[in-house]
């Protein structure tokens, strides 16, 4: 039963973190709140570098291509990337340090470099289109922007603050950061000595509002949430210990990278945490379900995360059992709802495995909870109970009070990982960020009898695909900068692959003449390609009206789901 897996869990977690033990919690003041604190957590990410790459030394670390680091060789190259930034390039304690490129060994190196450096990274979508790259490094007042060939080509043009360096990536990170080393600075470079409350991290959200906004961390609450995965991870390892199903405690473990690490999911709880768990990490720079195969029996992969599609890619793929994948007992999602069909249909696929489930959010840098093993399959349809010890979760009504299990309602989460506000947007910041510490989450769920979360619903106007999130109404400012429109709405339509694709409605000016073909054409040079609707049906009155006046999105979704369903059944 799931409540006898929960008992353990709680058991052990309590026990790992009672006084004297190594993840022992202490009360700190945050958000006006006494919230549990790792004790012994490192202050800063440098210390947490620093102390982890020292300890797990000479394994291996980095995996792309032909090229190995080990974690040791890492931080000796961050640590001279970061006397380049403040020799070289004068970054100071708290400045914003854009960084625009995909995933790589030398996006991570540059990272870590940034943090040692005093910088706040500030972590741009590398799937923005070069005017919202530009929005983003004005919103943040970036002091230098890090950005690959493929992203500064998208940004020229454009008007920004601050110094654009152009990195590589398929290379030597001497050969390939060497712009950043260019004008001085190694590793005797004095470095600036920082605080917990030293700005650490910028990660962009799309909001209901459709800007992006910056939600800005401190050392303290990024460092706090890593560890609370690792204390994740460590309950869930020892349980399986001491039921004799844990891996050999001789072999490495190993995650693929195919998650952006500009997302918080692919930055905390795969990249941040693999320090302190000594865990390999093989980098994929395009999703590709045969190839994560092959890696996943090469490097002798343990576990595995992505948005949901990609694990039912590969639980459902016509060559699977081509590849010895009984490495792999993990196959997490995150950033996304799961199907519930899919979670059966993986076990049955690989039975040596289980599909795990997580629920975080950019603004409580990816701390939330988790549905595991045993548990998930006996609640498929819940994001699992507050990820203990640090979590809390909570049901609020309009008024901010907490509701009763079993009520519907906006799912919070209070915890001393939360992010510290919007950059430059004290609105935004305490609409989301309750008086008693809640942050709000916009998404609509209720807690069963025995705490485990199910989303029923999404308060803010937002799609997700494949984990990516979408504002909707961002995406109707973009339709309607088109000189002929006069009407548009935009919402979601299900998918199996992707969860939701983005699909909408359009209404052109009297005596204007304008095809999906040319609309979706107009949108594609103007914002990121995943936003861009797949299917834009095209109205001939005026679209239907709430007594607020506002478009009725309800209304349409319903009246074009059958269509929509249709033509996904309807051969080509």
């Amino acid at each position: 039963m799931a409540s006898e897996l929960d008992s353990a869990l709680v058991e052990i977690i309590d026990r790992l973190t009672a006084p004297g033990a190594p993840l022992e919690t202490v009360p700190f003041e945050r958000f006006g709140r006494t919230l549990p604190m790792f004790k012994h957590a490192p202050p800063t990410l440098v210390h947490y570098f620093a102390h982890y790459c020292a300890e797990q030394g000479d394994k291996e670390f980095l995996v792309e291509g032909d090229v190995r680091m080990t974690f040791a060789e890492v931080h000796a190259a961050a640590r001279t990337v970061a006397g380049g930034l403040v020799n070289g390039h004068g970054i100071k304690r708290g400045e914003r340090v854009g960084l625009a490129a995909r995933n790589s060994i030398n996006w991570i190196i540059a990272y870590l470099g940034t943090l040692m450096a005093g910088g706040c990274a500030t972590l741009l979508n590398g799937w923005w289109s070069g005017e919202e790259l530009a929005d983003g490094v004005r919103l943040a007042d970036c002091t230098v922007v890090l950005a690959d060939d493929q992203r500064a080509a998208r940004l020229d043009g454009q008007t920004y603050p601050g110094k654009l360096v152009v990195f590589g990536h398929d290379a030597d990170w001497r050969q390939g950061l060497a712009p950043l080393l260019a004008n001085g600075g190694d590793d005797s470079t004095p470095l600036p000595e920082l605080t917990g409350d030293d700005l650490a991290t910028i990660l962009y959200t799309s909001g209901s509002t459709g800007q992006s906004k910056g939600a800005f961390s401190d050392h303290r609450g990024v460092v706090q949430a890593t560890m609370n995965y690792a204390a994740q991870s460590l309950m869930v390892l020892t349980y399986m210990a001491e039921r004799g199903t844990a891996p050999d405690p001789s072999s490495q473990p190993c995650s693929l990278v195919n998650v952006p690490l500009f997302h918080v999911t692919g930055e905390v709880p795969l990249f941040l945490q693999s320090f302190a768990i000594g865990r390999k990490l093989v980098l994929m720079p395009k999703w590709n379900t045969q190839e994560a195969m092959r890696l996943i029996e090469q490097e002798k992969v343990t576990y595995f995360v992505g948005v949901p599609l990609m694990s039912f890619e590969i639980a459902t793929h016509p060559d699977r059992d081509k590849y010895d994948l009984s490495s792999c007992v993990s196959f997490a999602a995150g950033g996304a709802p799961r199907p519930v069909d899919h979670v059966t249909r993986i076990r049955e696929a690989l039975p040596h495995a289980f599909p795990l489930l997580g629920y975080g959010l950019t603004e409580t840098n990816g701390v939330g909870c988790g549905n595991f093993n045993e548990n998930y399959l006996a609640k498929p349809g819940s994001t699992g109970t507050a990820s203990r010890p640090l979590a809390q979760m909570g049901i609020l009504d309009d008024a901010g009070r907490e509701l009763p299990a079993g009520e519907v309602g906006e799912v919070s989460i209070r915890t001393i990982c939360n992010f510290l506000g919007y950059w430059n947007n004290t609105k935004a910041t305490q609409e989301a960020i309750m008086p008693d510490g809640w942050f709000r989450s916009g998404d609509l769920g209720y807690l069963d009898d025995d705490g485990y979360l199910f989303i029923v619903d999404r308060k803010k106007d937002i799609i997700i695909r494949g984990g990516e999130n979408i504002s909707c109404i961002e995406v109707e400012q973009a339709i309607y900068a088109h000189p002929k429109i006069a009407e548009a709405s935009v919402f979601g339509m299900p998918d199996e692959r992707f969860g939701e694709l983005p699909t909408g409605v359009f209404l052109a000016k009297e005596g204007e003449s304008l095809t999906e073909e040319d609309l979706r054409a107009f949108l594609q040079a103007r914002i990121a390609p995943f936003k861009v609707p797949v299917r834009l049906w095209q109205e001939h009155e005026t679209l239907p009206r709430l007594g607020t006046e506002k478009v009725d999105k309800r209304t349409l979704k319903a009246r074009y789901l059958t269509v929509w369903e249709s033509e996904q059944t309807s051969p080509a």
